[in-house]
């Protein structure tokens, strides 16, 4: 079985975003999404600190420590981007003007629901960002995530013991082992590593899981 990297995740997201399609990525591992955009396919990459245009991100020799992400990473601004107040960023992404957002997790329930922004953990550093925004705002929700903790537990979950981000918001899940579609119907996989059973899947997850 041999598990995606985080490149072969990224380029699994990319295929499925359509010609036209106006995209916000989140921070993390959703950024390198970009990287694996066509040239020849026109996408429109927003982000929620005031980009619409967004590229891929820059050799070390062109970074502009002015021209950054959410995560304050450098990027690129392709030709015909712009700047604009993060205000009317968030009005893009509440008002329903965003295709498709991409995000990580740390839980997506069979049903679509998403956390992603606390463990509850006593320690932990809650960092919501535009999350909630981008998951009622955006038409779909992508969540690219590796399918096991780094203790075992399955991401993909029955039901989000983490504190909620959005209700029934996600309809695709990709990871390192599967992809899947989620929803009021419960989880489908959609495709799976060679060498991965749909059994295999499931003894896993530890969720009911069908084949799409």
């Amino acid at each position: 079985m041999q598990r995606l990297n985080r490149e072969a995740m990224a380029a699994r997201v990319a295929k499925d975003i359509p010609e036209g399609a106006y995209v916000n990525l989140g921070i993390g591992l959703p950024t390198m999404v970009a990287n694996f955009l066509p040239k020849e396919k026109d996408v429109f990459l927003q982000s929620e600190n005031g980009l619409l245009g967004m590229g891929p991100a820059p050799a070390d020799e062109d970074v502009d420590w002015d021209l950054i992400n959410a995560g304050k990473q450098p990027v690129t601004l392709l030709a015909g981007g712009a700047y604009f107040h993060h205000g009317d960023s968030f009005a893009m992404m509440r008002g329903g003007h965003i295709d498709i957002c991409v995000l990580g997790a740390f839980q997506v329930s069979v049903r679509g629901d998403l956390a992603n922004w606390h463990t509850g953990a006593p320690d932990a550093i809650p960092a919501v960002g535009g999350a909630m925004d981008l998951a009622i705002g955006a038409k779909q929700v992508f969540v690219m995530m590796d399918l096991l903790t780094k203790t075992g537990e399955s991401k993909l979950v029955e039901t989000c013991t983490y504190p909620l981000t959005g209700l029934a918001c996600v309809s695709r899940v990709y990871t390192d082992l599967a992809v899947f579609e989620v929803g009021p119907n419960g989880a489908r996989v959609i495709e799976m590593v060679e060498g991965l059973t749909l059994d295999g899947l499931r003894e896993l997850t530890k969720v009911p899981l069908e084949a799409a």
